[in-house]
C-alpha cells in the first residue's frame, strides 16, 4: 500500500531547510507586538483646521399649551417683546406682565460651523428648552442669529423641530418617552459668514496627533520623508509634526491630500484602565498586564428594620394612643476567601482573572485600586 506523499516530501533535499527556515521566520513575524497600520489622517489633522461652535437665544412658538409659564420666565416674556419690537409692535409692560403665553419657550439653540464654511451653506441645529416648557414638540423655532466666541454673527436659524419622544398625562399620572424638552433641525440655519482658515499661510503647516505619543510623531514624521524627501517633516514633540508644503495653493491641496492617504505604523496604546465612578464601568485596553496576586474579598452588609408599635390605654383611663418604633440593626459580614490569581500577559487572561472573583462592577472598583497600589496590575488606572 502506498501513501500519499506530501507537500514537504516532495521538496528537493537542499531546499527543505530553506523551507523551514522561511516558516520560522513567519512564526516569529506572527508573534511580534502587534502594529496597526493606518493613515495619516486617521491618526492626525491640520493644525487650525477645526470647527467653532455657536449659540444663540431663540424662542419656539406654536406648541399645543405645553410652552413656558410665562409668570415664572420673564426672559421669555422679554424675548418676546424684543422680537415683536423688531417687527414694529410694542406692547405697554403692564401688558407683558399679564400675558398667559403657554404657546411660547424660550430656548438654547446650539451648532458646529466646520471648516472651510461658505456663506449659504446649510447647518443641523439643535434646539434646548431654557424654561419650564413641557414639551417642545409641534414649535416652530423664529429667525435665531447663532454667534461665535467672539460675539459676531455666524449664522441664522430657523425652522420646524423634530423631538423624538411622546407624553402624555392626566388624573396626576404622567407617561414620557425620550426628551420633550429637545429637539432638532436638520439644515435648520443658515451660514452668513465665514471664518479664515490660515491653511495658505506660510511655507509649512503642522499635523496635529490625535494622542500624544512620540513614537507615532516619529514615525509620522517618517512616512513623509520616505514619500517627498528627506527633510521635509520633522517632529517637534509627542503631538506635533511640521510639514513644509508648497506654496501654491493648488499644489498645496494635492499635496496636503496625497500626505493624509500616507500609511504609518502607530505603536501599541500605552496600558490604561479607565473606571468611571459614576456609572461603575470599567475599560481594559489591550495592553494590559497582570502580576501574580493573592486577593481576599469579603461583603459587608448592614440592615436597618424598623417596626411601628403601638401602645393604647386602658379604657376610661383618659390616657392617648402612642405610636413608637421599634429598631432593629443588623450586621452582616460574608467570609472572604483568598483567591490566588495568575499572571496574565494578556488581555483575555486579565478579564478571565477578574471574572473569577465573581465581583460586581462596584467592588471591581476598589479591587482593581487595591491591584494597582499592591504593583500587580501594570496599567495606568484614570479614573472619570
Amino acid at each position: 500500500m502506498t501513501h500519499p506523499t506530501s507537500t514537504f516530501d516532495s521538496l528537493p533535499t537542499p531546499v527543505r531547510p530553506v523551507w523551514l527556515r522561511v516558516c520560522a521566520l513567519l512564526v516569529c513575524l506572527l508573534m511580534l507586538p502587534f502594529a496597526h497600520a493606518t493613515r495619516i489622517k486617521e491618526v492626525a489633522s491640520i493644525e487650525g483646521v477645526r470647527s467653532n461652535a455657536l449659540t444663540g437665544f431663540g424662542l419656539v412658538v406654536g406648541l399645543d399649551g405645553t410652552g413656558d409659564q410665562t409668570t415664572q420666565m420673564p426672559y421669555t416674556t422679554q424675548g418676546l417683546s424684543n422680537y415683536l419690537k423688531q417687527l414694529g409692535l410694542t406692547l405697554p409692560p403692564a401688558q407683558l406682565a399679564q400675558l398667559q403665553m403657554k404657546n411660547v419657550a424660550a430656548v438654547l439653540v446650539t451648532s458646529q460651523l466646520p471648516a472651510f464654511a461658505r456663506p449659504g451653506q446649510a447647518l443641523d441645529v439643535n434646539v434646548s428648552s431654557l424654561g419650564n416648557a413641557k414639551s417642545l414638540k409641534g414649535g416652530t423655532l423664529i429667525s435665531t442669529p447663532l454667534k461665535g466666541a467672539d460675539g459676531e454673527v455666524y449664522a441664522l436659524a430657523q425652522g420646524n423641530l423634530i423631538v423624538a419622544g411622546a407624553g402624555a398625562s392626566a388624573g396626576g399620572s404622567k407617561v414620557t418617552v425620550n426628551h420633550l424638552s429637545v429637539g432638532r433641525i436638520p439644515e435648520g440655519a443658515q451660514v452668513e459668514r465665514s471664518v479664515p482658515t490660515a491653511l495658505q499661510v506660510g511655507e509649512s503647516l503642522n499635523l496635529s496627533l490625535n494622542a500624544s505619543d512620540f513614537q507615532t510623531a516619529r514615525r509620522v514624521a517618517e512616512a513623509v520623508n520616505r514619500r517627498f524627501g528627506a527633510g521635509v517633516a520633522q517632529a517637534f514633540d509627542g503631538r506635533t509634526v511640521q510639514v513644509r508644503a508648497p506654496i501654491n495653493p493648488n499644489d498645496r491641496i494635492s499635496f496636503i491630500a496625497e500626505m493624509e492617504e500616507l500609511p504609518v505604523q502607530t505603536s501599541v496604546a500605552a496600558a490604561k484602565v479607565i473606571v468611571n465612578s459614576r456609572t461603575g464601568s470599567i475599560v481594559l485596553n489591550q495592553s494590559v498586564t497582570l502580576g501574580a496576586c493573592a486577593i481576599a474579598h469579603g461583603n459587608l452588609s448592614i440592615t436597618i428594620s424598623s417596626t411601628p408599635v403601638i401602645s393604647q390605654p386602658n379604657p376610661l383611663s383618659g390616657g392617648q394612643t402612642v405610636v413608637s418604633e421599634q429598631t432593629s440593626i443588623n450586621i452582616r459580614q460574608e467570609a472572604g476567601q483568598l483567591i490566588q490569581i495568575p499572571a496574565a500577559a494578556q488581555l483575555s487572561d486579565v478579564v478571565r482573572a477578574l471574572n473569577s472573583l465573581g465581583a460586581t462592577p462596584q467592588d471591581l472598583l476598589a479591587i482593581l485600586q487595591a491591584i494597582k497600589s499592591a504593583g500587580a496590575l501594570n496599567a495606568e488606572l484614570e479614573v472619570i
